[in-house]
């Protein structure tokens, strides 16, 4: 018999309509799984396996009753930058512990609207500054491909969960790369939606357009399905797309036809560049992708230097403008004292200059592209990488560089507002996970979808799992 934790969202809600598992059962397995799996993973930073078993006993009365939404009784998890009422939100800091929001975030009514059960909080750094998962609440997060690598940030919690099977789906969030970065490095698909396609409300700010909340998953089916539940403008925001005329999860059905797909994989940034393992998945994936009837270009990457300083002016000054008291900078890690620090020595005219830059600057590039449907490049510049790597030196400036070493892709996205997916189709000689980024034009999120399944379609991914969490 099929492992409960073996089946993706879509198909656990299909064996929870016909009645083959109850949903506490189901929940119960999962926090099972948590139970054995998540202190050497360090997914969880708050479990609630008691709210989540009334909530399945609830669903399994909908259920008979035929009154159950889509996804009733599905298990999933918020990550803990997200506010949850009723359960604290730490946002990774010992500074707010026992933070208890006075609202759910928009997307966790949607999902919840939608039948899903959360078991509880994913791990993510401290106010998710960093691309990969640590903090002084937990620890790291790991990759279940090897434990003494990092899961990578800022959904690096989510995605561990996820990818060992102690959800089959999460809600991450992503303002630099922090759920595509985790997708590659946990060996899952991670989709960041195009700029205004899922609501920050009612307490979460869109102020720089840089973050959106996103899907997790194990397939790309799942992925559109979420997307579906949380992508519904909400009154108030600043942003808002409408919602689309055709469910992502019919895009995933839909051939995508031939594309025009530019492909590079040289950074925008002098003197880093991807290592062999990035450059064996990228060039596998155009290879697959052309195998599918695209046509594969090669262009010089069309995104110049100069955006990573203000990019780092607004990073900066958003953490620097955080209501926190004088004193809470002693109870912050190094990192988080950092940004805050450049940020602080940014004036609103530095921000104002920033802001204008990138806007210019990315509106030229996506003029430019206009020709192509999508978009390739490795997601990362490494693998995986040991726990200890980022922040060994103790210098936080030194740390930062390793970041940049480690992803100088996904953030550009993030100043262009593109859809941009994770995909996992490759795996280095030591079984660590390579994933390579795929991206279309901003509000193409329904192609993105077509063209991930497909390629899903074509080189399967789901059934290989982590040893050690099968």
């Amino acid at each position: 018999m099929t492992q409960l934790h073996h089946l993706d969202a879509v198909a656990q809600a299909s064996a929870l309509r016909s009645r083959e598992v109850s949903s506490v059962e189901l929940v119960q397995h999962h926090l099972d799984r948590i139970d054995r799996h998540a202190d050497d993973l360090g997914a969880f930073i708050t479990v609630t396996a008691e709210l989540a078993l009334e909530k399945a006993a609830e669903a399994d009365r909908h259920l008979a009753a035929g009154t159950a939404p889509a996804f009733a009784g599905v298990p999933t998890a918020f990550k803990d930058l997200t506010p949850t009422a009723g359960t604290p939100t730490s946002m990774g800091s010992v500074f707010l512990r026992e933070f208890d929001p006075p609202a759910n975030a928009h997307v966790v009514d949607l999902m919840q609207q939608t039948g899903f059960i959360s078991l509880g909080k994913t791990n993510t750094p401290e106010f998710g500054l960093s691309s990969y998962t640590d903090n002084d609440l937990v620890g790291p997060a790991r990759t279940p491909w090897d434990t003494s690598r990092n899961a990578g940030g800022s959904s690096g919690g989510a995605a561990a969960a996820v990818a060992a099977g102690l959800i089959p789906l999460a809600q991450g969030s992503d303002g630099g790369g922090s759920i595509r970065i985790p997708a590659s490095a946990c060996g899952i698909f991670g989709f960041k939606p195009s700029r205004g396609r899922v609501s920050a409300g009612p307490l979460g700010s869109d102020w720089s357009g840089l973050a959106g909340d996103g899907p997790l998953a194990r397939s790309v089916r799942d992925a559109a399905a979420l997307l579906d539940a949380i992508a519904h403008p909400m009154p108030g925001d600043v942003r808002p797309l409408p919602d689309p005329p055709v469910p992502y999860s019919q895009w995933v059905d839909r051939p995508p036809g031939p594309m025009r797909i530019a492909r590079w994989s040289a950074t925008h940034l002098e003197g880093i560049a991807p290592g062999p393992d990035a450059i064996a998945a990228w060039e596998s994936a155009s290879a697959l992708l052309e195998s599918l009837g695209h046509e594969v270009i090669d262009i010089a990457n069309p995104f110049p230097q100069a955006l990573e300083p203000q990019f780092n002016v607004i990073w900066s000054s958003g953490i620097a403008a955080a209501a926190l008291p004088p004193d809470a900078d002693a109870l912050l890690r190094p990192n988080t004292r950092y940004w805050r620090e450049r940020g602080r020595a940014a004036s609103a005219v530095d921000l104002s200059r920033a802001l204008q830059f990138l806007e210019l600057t990315t509106r030229q590039v996506i003029s430019d592209l206009q020709s192509y449907d999508a978009f390739l490049t490795p997601t990362l510049a490494l693998p995986p990488q040991p726990v200890e790597w980022f922040n060994e030196s103790g210098d936080p400036a030194t740390d930062h560089h390793r970041e940049l070493l480690f992803t100088p892709y996904t953030a550009l996205y993030n100043m262009t507002g593109q859809p941009a997916a994770s995909l996992p189709l490759h795996w280095s000689a030591e079984n660590l996970p390579i994933g390579i980024m795929l991206a279309t034009l901003p509000g193409q999120d329904g192609p993105l979808f077509s063209l991930s399944a497909q390629v899903e379609a074509a080189a399967p991914w789901y059934e290989r799992r982590p040893p050690g969490f099968a």
